[in-house]
């Protein structure tokens, strides 16, 4: 679990993010949504120490990851593992190098212990097979599952995920969301994506923050979101008609 409390971030004298708490809860997926410039992709980069927030605590378990020493924050990125928006993968390596590189950096491990976790990765993103082909040949959505892959192969606690499905079609956007919970839900891991994708916040969105102007308006799971009752979320959440238009149809028949 992670749990943040009154965070503050600010750049010069903007204040972006103020007054933050939240609970990120493990064997879950935790969504951050908001509107673009809303301070979501702030509020993670301070959750996964790219950022140092001004005022505030961010636990990792019992952990305070703000008052950890140099050291300690090191050990525990070693628990996490990240999914880009890009998938950044290094062109010049192999499917299969690139899966291997956290264990090559990080792990103890015999170069054949290292082949089979890489393996037994692409395997359980359904990529058996293609350890020899390099990410130009390979789809976006393909690159994002070698991504998963790369992601959990130093078996983290904690997964982050930014704009996993930015780019994609929607059905490909499914199978990725359907990969991130099944791995969250199988290794009980504390998931957290930032997205501004409907289809996930009411696919898989089991525990979901909606930041608005730097503040945390709304807690709360796909299931709660129709009776919310909060009206800058239904404003993000129903802004096409479609989506209005189930809204509609629930308030009516509750």
């Amino acid at each position: 679990m992670i749990k943040v409390e009154h965070l503050y971030k600010s750049f010069d004298d903007r204040m972006v993010l103020t007054d933050i708490n939240a609970t990120f809860e493990n064997g879950r997926v935790n969504l951050i949504i908001g509107q673009s410039g809303s301070g979501k992709t702030v509020f993670m980069n301070n959750i996964v120490g790219l950022l140092t927030p001004d005022r505030g605590n961010i636990f990792y378990d019992d952990r305070d990851f703000v008052a950890l020493s140099k050291r300690d924050k090191i050990l525990l990125r070693r628990e996490m593992g990240m999914i880009f928006q890009s998938a950044a993968l290094f062109d010049s390596m192999s499917v299969l190098d690139n899966v291997m590189f956290p264990l090559n950096m990080f792990s103890d491990k015999s170069y054949e212990d290292r082949v089979k976790r890489a393996k037994e990765c692409l395997a359980r993103v359904n990529l058996a097979g293609t350890e020899g082909k390099f990410p130009k040949e390979l789809s976006g959505g393909m690159q994002k599952r070698v991504a998963i892959a790369r992601a959990i192969v130093l078996e983290p606690k904690y997964l982050f995920c930014d704009e996993p499905n930015s780019g994609l079609d929607p059905k490909t956007s499914i199978v990725i969301d359907e990969l991130i919970q099944g791995i969250t839900h199988e290794d009980n891991i504390t998931t957290i994506v930032n997205t501004h994708d409907m289809n996930s916040v009411m696919g898989i969105g089991e525990n979901i923050i909606f930041i608005c102007e730097g503040k945390a308006e709304w807690q709360g799971s796909n299931l709660e979101i129709m009776d919310a009752r909060n009206p800058r979320l239904e404003d993000f959440i129903f802004a096409s008609d479609i989506l209005r238009q189930v809204k509609e149809a629930h308030d009516a028949q509750g």
